[in-house]
């Protein structure tokens, strides 16, 4: 079997772990924190099993079966061909980790991380094997959301893009590549301007956010669940993209007049966003609605399983 390190037993490192482990792969879990570790097999086995229930997994127990805690990092790669990193999200950290794992895993083993916001040349440049490095970002929790997004340095090689791509798609994933290297991937960039407006038609009494998060669930998150914008606008019209293009291009850019800016993360205006949505329920509330939440997606990914989209 083949055999993946996964580096931190946090929250997208078990997930991580989870993600292998359904497909048949081997795996090492490590992390730093003792406890950490330790509590991570109750919480996989826990995923695995609500997965099994959704028809998501067939044998939850041979899969948590095949994660091994392990507690040195040269202990978890050995005989590694793939490496997961999912510590901290802080150049130094990253730095120094990837050196480490530059130094123990075997030459050709490739050496992916799941940051968010670093750009694999910022803590690349100096290794031996820059090449084999690359971003594998994924989104929380990706053993319920599909999407890996691949990025290479400057110096990551053709090869290794093409190898990682094939180790996502052979455990169910779905990886896109990024060309070339850009602050917040694509996800993110998109994710941002979405959350920034949001924040700013909030902040400057538009619309309630509760009323602007129906806008997404009961209207765009519905045809978003099984096609992006592109392919949305396509069939918003009867001839296809260039109808839609001279239908609707005056009207679209005529709307952001008004684009959101930075600002919108700063006070005054986070204060009041958040007041209008209220305050927080506390961290067990916001826990149980995390666990209905992977419920959710979890019947959607198997939606979406039977349905092939």
């Amino acid at each position: 079997m083949p055999k993946v390190a996964v580096i931190g037993a946090g929250l997208i490192g078990r997930s991580w772990a989870n993600v292998f482990a359904r497909a048949g792969w081997d795996v090492t879990l490590t992390d730093a924190d003792a406890a950490t570790l330790e509590a991570a097999p109750a919480l996989i086995r826990a995923a695995l099993d609500d997965l099994a229930g959704h028809g998501l997994v067939a044998d939850a127990a041979g899969a948590a079966g095949r994660i091994k805690l392990v507690r040195t990092l040269a202990g978890a790669l050995e005989g590694a061909e793939f490496v997961q990193e999912n510590l901290p999200e802080r150049v130094e950290v990253k730095t120094a980790i990837f050196a480490e794992l530059d130094r123990l895993a075997a030459p050709d083993t490739i050496l992916a991380s799941s940051t968010s916001a670093i750009v694999a040349s910022r803590f690349t440049e100096s290794l031996k094997g820059r090449a084999r490095c690359l971003v594998a970002h994924p989104v929380n929790p990706p053993h319920l959301v599909p999407i890996v997004e691949l990025c290479g340095a400057p110096w990551t090689s053709p090869e290794t893009i093409t190898r990682a791509r094939a180790v996502f798609e052979g455990v169910g994933q779905r990886p896109i590549e990024v060309k070339r290297e850009v602050d917040g991937f694509i996800l993110n960039r998109l994710q941002g301007a979405l959350l920034s407006e949001a924040f700013r038609l909030v902040g400057e009494d538009y619309v309630t956010p509760q009323d602007l998060d129906d806008t997404i669930r009961h209207g765009l998150g519905l045809r978003w669940a099984f096609m992006g914008p592109i392919e949305t606008a396509e069939l918003n019209a009867p001839e296809g993209m260039r109808d839609y293009c001279a239908r609707y291009a005056h009207s679209l850019k005529s709307v952001p007049l008004k684009p959101a800016r930075p600002d919108v993360w700063d006070e005054p205006n986070v204060s009041r966003v958040i007041a209008a949505w209220g305050a927080s329920p506390g961290r067990a509330a916001l826990l149980k609605k995390s666990e209905w939440r992977d419920r959710e997606l979890a019947a959607l990914a198997a939606h979406k399983k039977r349905r092939g989209v």
